[in-house]
């Protein structure tokens, strides 16, 4: 009775372990069951990496220390994978009568153990082999799943530093146009001051592509949220919320009729339902609930500067008094989502206006001097 309960659940973890792979890695699409073993590895690993992280003394230090989470967590979570099909294996094997075949090994769970290891890799050494019969089944079915197994984690992880390496070009195309860290006041007074409005037009429809390419991505692999970019003073969702503040301030419109004016409202818009629906659906992904606060990301002070910016270069926004509310009704369409995305993932939101006498990441060299070009 014991060694058929075994073989059961033994049965029974594989199958769990090989669909958890399988919703992890193949299944292309978000997962919203929530009792799941990868969900549960990630929610209390991270509760007790965070915790950490929020005690470190340094930004440097910080920052070093979260952009460790994201691969090895990933790797951790591979081994775990593996090690429970080894167990799941072991566990049958030894349910069934460890009917095994050595000179030098006595039967038993751990030389089932051993076994199952054995075969899952590959190795053959022939130190001991399975009995005839069913015992020869279960190892040529756990041999094929291990080679199965190895194939698709080889075949997971290019693709998935791929839709990274895409995320990066994104951030790192802000770096002139917007800062580091990127903000919607220094995009919009850059493009201003370069008489480049219709060139804004061209960034905000390469970030609608962009931001459908994160959505689709990190809900796929929902661990990419966790990989650090690659340049200081900028992550992912950086980029997106100053995408979304430059909509958001665009979409009150402009005085007059410049000609570019028509062409910019119109991808704003469209982009900014993109970006929103991002965060959204990130936040829901990555179980970022929306953090409503009292603390002003856009005082009237810096909505005053951002104004006066752009009207030194001679674009005017609307004048502001209906404007204003509809600017905060629109920050309030993502301002919570991007607050709770920024709590879970233990990042910061971009401000609205740009430092003064702080180097872009582009102006600056690996020792740390700028280079004043």
């Amino acid at each position: 009775m014991l060694h058929m309960l075994a073989v059961l659940l033994g049965a029974a973890f594989l199958v769990m372990v090989l669909w958890e792979t399988f919703e992890t890695i193949v299944l292309p699409r978000g997962v919203t069951r929530k009792l799941r073993l990868t969900r549960l590895y990630y929610v209390l690993v991270w509760k007790v990496y965070g915790a950490r992280a929020r005690s470190a003394d340094r930004a440097a230090r910080l920052e070093q220390y979260l952009s460790l989470f994201g691969p090895l967590s990933l790797l951790v979570l591979i081994a775990l994978w593996a090690m429970g099909l080894i167990l799941s294996f072991a566990v049958i094997q030894w349910g069934i009568g460890s009917r095994i075949l050595s000179d030098h090994a006595a039967a038993g769970f751990s030389t089932d153990l051993y076994m199952s290891g054995a075969t899952f890799f590959t190795l053959g050494y022939g130190d001991v082999t399975p009995g005839p019969g069913l015992p020869r089944i279960i190892a040529v079915t756990e041999s094929g799943v291990g080679f199965g197994f190895l194939a698709v984690v080889i075949g997971y992880l290019p693709v998935m530093y791929q839709a990274f390496s895409r995320r990066e070009v994104g951030i790192s195309l802000l770096d002139a146009r917007a800062g580091s860290p990127p903000s919607a006041g220094e995009l919009l007074r850059r493009h201003a001051a370069g008489g480049q409005m219709a060139a804004l037009t061209d960034l905000l429809k390469v970030f609608e592509t962009w931001t459908s390419d994160v959505m689709e991505s990190h809900i796929s692999y929902p661990v990419l949220a966790f990989y650090r970019s690659q340049h200081d003073r900028v992550s992912w969702l950086y980029s997106l919320t100053a995408v979304l503040d430059c909509c958001a301030l665009v979409s009150t419109g402009f005085e007059g009729k410049p000609e570019w004016a028509g062409p910019l409202l119109w991808q704003a818009h469209h982009t900014f339902a993109m970006a929103r629906h991002c965060v959204v659906d990130l936040a829901v992904t990555l179980n970022a609930h929306p953090i409503v606060s009292e603390e002003e990301r856009l005082t009237p002070e810096k909505l005053r500067l951002v104004r006066e910016n752009a009207a030194e270069w001679g674009v005017v926004l609307r004048a502001p008094a209906a404007p204003d509310d509809a600017l905060r009704e629109l920050r309030g369409e993502y301002e919570p989502y991007v607050r709770g995305l920024a709590f879970r993932m233990a990042l910061t939101l971009p401000d609205w206006t740009h430092a003064e006498n702080v180097a872009d990441n582009w102006q600056t060299t690996a020792w740390g001097q700028e280079s004043h070009l």
